[in-house]
């Protein structure tokens, strides 16, 4: 049935995981958007295609464990919300143990036909140079860490405050035929199965103690790519790059991504590996699988030579190497208010990476956020704000509050990018955690554990009455 509306459209730019998630949410909502998208009309430093919500990065959404994983939380919640980029994954989802992996084409694929075919929906190949015109009275600016310098610009000269900027290395894909198996195994760690999984979803590369200390002496004296006027800008911890990692010391990696543990060399299985590289499936046919952990800043060159120096990777054949783009964000805190409009501009609303969230899903999940606030505003309603006690209202806490001021440096911004995790969520009520009947005694770990599992029910019930509201 086609759907028709009086209400003058919002405008959505950047047409990403964050503002593909907040046109539909908009649309869903019975209100016209224009989403803006540049890529068609100019490309960027990362993405290959001009398809809406293409994956430059990794194509793990990570964990899809709801009762003890913040990120599951998030996926539970965004999932109860309607999201499409949940839809989405979920219909192209591969195996990838515990975590919600998928095939990147595909997905991207369901994202646009779903954007395209939206009645209330118009998808406009643009670039959108400046901050929006005072008639686009409700607009969300979802241009993610990528966002072109013009735009970036004008958001500097409206706001008075300098963007912030971090790094973020892509990690090579590997064409699967070129993996050694007699040297390598399927195996997730402990054996864990997750969605559309089976406990070995995993490629695992064994490392002796030799060939590990050869590999970190080849990654620290690699080539890599320069920062040039960017020099000294910060990484974002959770995606360092390999060769960063491993000059922080000579055991980081051992105790990181090639951690060993939970993995026996199908083999050689009376030998544990002194170091593991694991590669996971990237593609629905399998055919490509991508090193978990393995972002660089290593030049092509050095890549091809210091990656084949593992075992079973011999002869790889890459699909894609790594590479290094820029990441630009907002200082949030101090430039949003609550519901994510700009302090001094009613209606205007920022989306996505640009905000200080780090991740696909954390990023669509703003960008939904983001499309419910403008809808409702469009509609004579005042947004209504998760509780924070849900994954959705931690995330959007830390966004908008999360500004921490030393005391040494007053006036120093310490606002930083963070996944989604259960520290952003406010403490359970006391007595909320009780011990078992019949466990003698509750700490450490099982306690843990019991905290995780209640702080994620209170969410998802909180979620659920919030989105019934």
């Amino acid at each position: 049935m086609t759907k028709t509306s009086s209400h003058t459209p919002i405008h959505v730019i950047g047409g990403g995981l964050a503002g593909s998630e907040a046109a539909w949410q908009i649309a869903e909502s019975g209100i016209p958007v224009i989403l803006h998208e540049m890529r068609g009309v100019r490309g960027t430093d990362a993405h290959k295609t001009d398809g809406l919500a293409e994956l430059v990065c990794s194509n793990s959404f990570r964990s899809d464990d709801a009762t003890s994983n913040a990120v599951g939380v998030l996926h539970a919640e965004m999932r109860l919300a309607g999201s499409l980029i949940m839809r989405s994954a979920d219909a192209n989802q591969v195996p990838a143990g515990g975590a919600l992996a998928v095939d990147r084409d595909g997905f991207s694929n369901a994202v646009t036909a779903a954007l395209e075919s939206h009645p209330l929906i118009t998808i406009t190949r643009e670039e959108v140079t400046g901050l929006p015109p005072e008639e686009w009275d409700q607009a969300i600016i979802a241009t993610g860490p990528l966002t072109a310098p013009s735009l970036a610009e004008a958001i500097q000269a409206r706001t008075g405050a300098d963007s912030l900027a971090f790094f973020d290395a892509i990690a090579p894909i590997v064409h699967t035929a070129s993996i050694d198996m007699d040297i390598c195994w399927y195996q997730s760690r402990y054996d864990k199965v997750g969605p559309g999984g089976t406990g070995k979803d995993y490629i695992n590369c064994p490392l002796d103690e030799a060939q590990y200390n050869a590999f970190i002496d080849a990654l620290i004296a690699g080539d890599t790519t320069g920062f040039k006027e960017w020099e000294g800008t910060p990484y974002f911890d959770g995606c360092l790059p390999i060769e960063v990692m491993a000059e922080r010391g000579r055991e980081t990696l051992r105790h990181g991504p090639m951690k060993p543990m939970g993995l026996t060399n199908a083999h050689n299985p009376t030998v544990k590996p002194y170091a593991v590289v694991q590669l996971r499936q990237d593609n629905a046919l399998g055919t490509l699988y991508n090193m978990v952990g393995f972002q660089t800043k290593l030049k092509y060159g050095a890549q091809a030579e210091i990656f084949r120096l593992i075992p079973g990777l011999e002869n790889a054949e890459f699909a894609r190497l790594g590479g290094l783009h820029r990441n630009t964000y907002i200082n949030s805190p101090t430039l949003l208010d609550r519901s994510l409009t700009l302090k001094g501009r009613p209606g205007l609303r920022f989306a996505g990476q640009i905000t200080g969230c780090e991740g696909y899903v954390e990023s669509a999940s703003i960008g939904l956020l983001a499309g419910r606030f403008a809808a409702a505003e469009r509609q004579g309603h005042a947004p209504a704000l998760p509780p924070e006690t849900t994954a959705f209202g931690a995330l959007l806490n830390h966004i908008t509050g999360g500004h921490i001021v030393s005391d040494d440096e007053p006036g120093k911004r310490s606002f930083q990018p963070m996944n989604i995790n259960f520290g952003l969520f406010p403490p359970l009520e006391p007595g909320t955690v009780t011990k078992p009947e019949g466990m003698k005694r509750f700490r450490g770990k099982d306690k843990a554990i019991a905290k995780k599992h209640a702080t994620a029910a209170r969410a998802l019930d909180d979620c659920a009455r919030w989105l019934k509201d």
